[in-house]
């Protein structure tokens, strides 16, 4: 399954959830009793009624929704491209719900229910579920206290799994191949890192599960690829799964090859090829983490960055471990001798111009070839200029003396220097490189930090370290999701103080998305996910559909003290503790079947995703397994405890006020 089909599931998801939204307003007539035949505007007037009773509940709380995945827009980088598609298709089709609701829903029912209406009680569905969950949520009354306890012992039980679990940006997807990108010595030589390339593609393909190898030393023919000769990028295709050897993984091929691959003078990085790209153009470094060192001294930092990498040898995950090369590269230099140059009668100019043709090569012409312009260059040939001492053996003519070697008039040597220097925001910089594997990304960097902290100490001034990599955008998605959460928190609640005209009902109703987060919590904490920002937009849509079951329950609870006031008025001299638990259970459980339906279709849609395969399915799990475990755990909770809850103020109520607060249902 890719990710687009996930997109497409996820629309399909919401619309048949919005179907549901015309069931719960079906159900509200079907509790009508039985009749033969009704007048038209007696019907009229009826479907009226019922589809205020709930339009304003469904209303709000697709606004709810839609406010729930403001956090998602907020999300910047490559997270926000991945999740913003998800974000706007959603709020766009759920805009549509709601005007829909109000205006298509009515018109469609006043055309399509006519005849005979059954009651709930007819439906063997409805009576089978009564009669299970009417028991239920008796005991859940008579043992109250039991009942909130398991809630809160719960919700406290599932904090602390939440903080044991890993820390990552986004979960690794498994793009199908494998990028090889090992390093050498700065100063291998063309030939040298030609024939290693050979023999690494050649153990590579050994690997039975290994489909193609394609291997390149050094830059490609684009201006855009300043890898050196030392880099090697090697992309590794695999066989489809079903040809692999029984019980292996591609993370033990990867450590096979890594054991076979072990060539001294080399370091091994794994990656793969879409990870790997994207890293380096967010980021600028290669690799899934790095420790970018600054100063004004190439010598300095590079005495840091070999400080860094000592701190960050044995620690748990790092693996890949490689400095960028600040020193090493070989350079020719040719100091020309001023005496020696004056005394033969030459000129700087007749020198330079010998080595620019020997070595760089001169431009003779320029050839004209349709539209086309190419320079024409003539330099030495290879085997005059291939060596040091065929270097200093060129021959330099003088007007005197006539031709004499290159080393009489300049000091030729060899001599180390930078093979490149980076720089960033004006600074120069070092690098140190590594990848994460076998532990979650936070975990990993937050012990290298506590390292380098006590090996580092202070650094002189001028000179500072900085981490990057995936790092680096796990923080900045961490800091926009803890600042803007709360806020959505704050549009949840205004939004169902307008749909209940209440501040008590709306924080009853708000404190069911906690409850929400246990069946979430112990999902991802069994299936052994980390918290990631897939993760976070699971939970961010399990808001919506918490809240949104908990609002048509507690509609219904108040319908139910609306039917009891108008029966028996509203005084403790006419109402009893037994007639306000009554009602609350025929509220909760008349209207069973509309509210079991939203969750069924939410898990039918969802769990599905659980078992699916192929590239996308382990970024898809993430988000789906907070969602079915907080459904679930959410569900649990708004039909046992929210009108345990209800119940419990509405007789605080009646003992301190003499009366019972009922809110308009009817709307």
């Amino acid at each position: 399954m890719h990710i687009g089909d996930y997109q497409n599931g996820k629309i399909t998801l919401q619309i048949k959830k919005y179907k549901m939204k015309f069931f719960k307003t079906k159900s509200k007539i079907f509790k009508r009793q039985d009749y033969t035949k009704i007048p038209e505007d007696i019907r009229m007037n009826i479907i009226e009624k019922a589809s205020k009773q709930v339009s304003r509940g469904v209303f709000f709380s697709t606004i709810i929704i839609i406010a729930s995945f403001l956090p998602v827009f907020m999300l910047t980088g490559q997270e926000g491209k991945l999740f913003g598609p998800l974000a706007y298709t959603k709020t766009f089709i759920l805009a549509v719900d709601a005007l829909l609701v109000l205006t298509l829903a009515p018109v469609l029912i006043s055309f399509f229910m006519k005849g005979r209406f059954r009651s709930e009680h007819e439906n063997p569905i409805n009576r089978f579920l009564e009669r299970v969950y009417e028991p239920v949520i008796r005991s859940c009354i008579k043992w109250r206290k039991t009942t909130i306890a398991v809630n809160i012992i719960a919700l406290l039980i599932s904090i602390p799994l939440v903080m044991s679990l890993g820390r990552e940006f986004m979960p690794p997807l498994d793009e199908g191949s494998i990028l090889f990108m090992p390093v050498t010595l700065p100063d291998v030589s063309n030939a040298e890192v030609k024939r290693i390339l050979q023999v690494q593609d050649k153990l590579i393909k050994s690997v039975p599960e290994v489909a193609h190898v394609l291997g390149k030393a050094g830059r490609a023919n684009t201006a855009t690829d300043n890898s050196p000769i030392n880099m090697i990028e090697t992309i590794v295709t695999l066989k489809p799964k079903n040809e692999w050897r029984a019980n292996i993984t591609k993370e033990e091929i990867i450590n096979e090859l890594n054991s076979k691959l072990q060539i001294p003078g080399v370091t091994n990085g794994w990656t793969q090829p879409i990870i790997n790209r994207i890293n380096m153009l967010s980021t600028g470094i290669r690799t899934d983490v790095g420790v970018k060192v600054y100063g004004q001294n190439l010598d300095t930092i590079n005495v840091f960055a070999q400080k860094v990498r000592t701190a960050l040898q044995g620690i748990e995950g790092v693996k890949d471990l490689y400095v960028e090369p600040i020193t090493g590269g070989k350079y020719i230099d040719i100091n020309i001798k001023r005496e020696e140059i004056g005394r033969y009668g030459l000129s700087i100019d007749d020198v330079n111009t010998l080595i620019e043709s020997a070595l760089g090569g001169m431009k003779l012409t320029t050839t004209v070839e349709g539209r086309r312009r190419f320079s024409v260059n003539a330099r030495f040939g290879q085997d005059f200029r291939n060596n040091l001492q065929a270097i200093k053996q060129l021959q330099v003519q003088t007007m005197s003396s006539g031709p004499i070697p290159l080393e009489a008039v300049a000091d030729i040597k060899i001599t180390e220097g930078p093979p490149m220097i980076s720089s960033e925001n004006a600074l120069l910089r070092g690098t140190v490189l590594f990848n994460v594997r076998d532990r979650d990304l936070g975990s990993t960097v937050e012990e290298a930090r506590t390292n380098l902290d006590k090996m580092i100490g202070q650094m002189p001034k001028g000179y500072f370290i900085e981490w990057s990599g995936q790092y680096e955008n796990l923080i900045r998605s961490q800091k926009t999701l803890k600042l803007i959460l709360p806020i959505v928190l704050l549009i949840i609640f205004m939004c169902m103080y307008f749909a209940f005209h209440s501040a008590r009902e709306a924080f009853f109703s708000l404190i069911s998305i906690p409850f929400a987060l246990i069946g979430g919590a112990f999902m991802i904490y069994f299936w052994g996910v980390n918290l990631s920002v897939a993760v976070a937009v699971g939970f961010i849509a399990l808001f919506g559909l918490a809240v949104e079951t908990g609002i048509v329950m507690v509609i219904y609870l108040n319908d139910a003290m609306q039917q009891l006031v108008t029966l028996k008025g509203n005084s403790r001299e006419t109402i009893t503790k037994d007639d306000i638990r009554e009602y609350v259970i025929a509220g909760a459980a008349k209207r069973l079947r509309p509210k079991i339906m939203t969750v069924s279709v939410s898990l039918f849609a969802l769990i599905p995703i659980l078992w699916s395969t192929g590239v996308g399915s382990d970024v898809m799990k993430p988000i789906v397994l907070p969602m079915v475990g907080g459904v679930l755990t959410s569900a649990t909770h708004i039909l046992l405890v929210t009108p345990l809850i209800f119940l419990m103020t509405k007789e605080y109520e009646l003992r301190k006020f003499g009366k019972i607060d009922v809110l308009d249902a009817k709307h």
